[in-house]
């Protein structure tokens, strides 16, 4: 492409509701923890490597039999879900580090020795849960030893 001559309507993304295509046969739970895995299909949040926390699912779908056959809705932004147990609950200590994925509505406070993929950043606990701050690059940032995300 060449350098602009005249004037462009460059179109933007407005608003927090995203869509992406799904990985083959999953199934997702409207309010669901969504990640994106290696390949860059959302799927159901789940005890794995290689994936990041992408959001809250806005509507419950199947993926298709192939990746991407499916679009599915989601949001970033922060969310509440469930805080794990034990030596992985999470507590006020933990307010701006990062957290795990341990299922589609469950976070924990360590990777489970690498056996767990990144959901987001903690922004607060409380009684009722872990409230998460998912934002894809700021994670992609974390993991590349980029960027803190306090």
């Amino acid at each position: 492409m060449t350098a602009l001559t005249a004037d462009r309507n460059t179109v933007r993304l407005e608003g927090e509701l995203r869509q992406g295509g799904m990985a083959a046969s999953v199934l997702v739970y409207a309010g669901a923890l969504v990640m994106r895995n290696a390949a860059g299909y959302l799927t159901k949040g789940a005890t794995a490597t290689g994936n990041v926390g992408a959001g809250r699912a806005e509507e419950r779908k199947t993926g298709g039999a192939g990746a991407g056959d499916v679009t599915l809705g989601y949001r970033p932004g922060i969310y509440r879900y469930a805080n794990s147990a034990s030596t992985d609950l999470i507590g006020i200590t933990e307010i701006g580090k990062p957290c795990y994925v341990v299922d589609d509505q469950t976070v924990a406070k360590t990777d489970g020795t690498g056996t767990r993929s990144l959901a987001g950043f903690v922004e607060g606990v409380d009684t009722l849960g872990v409230w998460v701050r998912f934002d894809e690059v700021a994670a992609q940032a974390y993991l590349a030893g980029l960027a803190n995300p306090a």
